[in-house]
Order: structure tokens, then sequence, then C-alpha cells
């Protein structure tokens, strides 16, 4: 799967003062929303619902929070590098720093289970999971993300 399916760039972000597993998942829902207000109250309302039948953090530090409501007609993802890791209620004990979040519409069951195995798939790579600790940029982490090279200056970075 290639993340240009379910990310922008600008639904990328390196996030300075996370908080708790509910001001992430806030967040997420901003950047799932694109600024709509109601959208953006939808959404984190989706993702918290999801997170109460058991945490979406998947181990080694990464957590998918994910839902299906009406916001969208495509699915569509986030991506939230954290500053400091945070409790998600792992089963493997450690605190979560990356975080993919995902919103797909209702109707769309089967698409929202093909994008979570994929999602948990790349996160499965340990080199994968360093490359996006180790990005010094935001230019670099979203080159990671979508596929694309990085520019040369950050490369040298």
């Amino acid at each position: 799967m290639r993340w240009n399916d379910l990310l922008a760039a600008d639904r990328i972000v390196m996030l300075v003062d996370p908080g708790t597993a509910a001001g992430v998942l806030d967040a997420a829902a901003r950047l799932l929303s694109e600024g709509s207000p109601a959208t953006t109250q939808l959404i984190a309302d989706a993702l918290r619902q999801r997170e109460q039948l058991g945490s979406t953090a998947i181990g080694h530090g990464v957590a998918v929070p994910h839902a299906r409501n009406a916001a969208f007609r495509d699915p569509r993802g986030a991506f939230l590098r954290l500053a400091r890791p945070i409790d998600f209620g792992a089963r493997d004990g450690e605190p979560v720093d990356l975080v993919f979040a995902m919103c797909a519409p209702e109707d769309t069951p089967e698409l929202h289970l093909q994008h979570l195995a994929g999602v948990a798939e790349r996160f499965a790579d340990p080199e994968f999971r360093d490359r996006l600790r180790m990005a010094r940029s935001i230019d670099a982490l979203r080159g990671l993300l979508l596929d694309r090279p990085r520019p040369a200056a950050s490369a040298a970075a």
C-alpha cells in the first residue's frame, strides 16, 4: 500500500507537546477533518469510541487509532510523531511516539480493514520505525511517508 492513498503532506506532523492519549486523538481528528470544527468533533468522538473498545496501540511504540463514519467519501490518514512518548495502553507496555490515525467511510468496512492491515504491516518493520524516529525535519518525515526522495539539504543533515 502506498501511503499517498491515505496521507497528504499537511496531515503529517511532529507534535511537540502531545499531552495525553486523548489529546493526541483530538490532534489527529483536527488533521483528519482539515479544519472543519463540526467534522473534527465527529471524528474525535469516533476515535474515542473506538479507543474505548480497546487500545489501538499495536506495540513497539506505535498506535493506529481509527474509526469509520460518514464524514468522508474516501478513507484518509494522518501521521503524528510525538516529541515524547505517551501511554496508550499498549499490550507490550511501551509508550507510543508514532501515531497513524485513520478515518474511513461507514459503508466501506472491507477497504477500512485493508488499509489497517497495510498500516500494521508497514509499522511491523523496525527499520521503518527507526527511520521515522530519526527523521530530523518535517520534510524528511513527509518524504519517508509519501514515498518521495528527500531533498539534498535534508539528506546531508
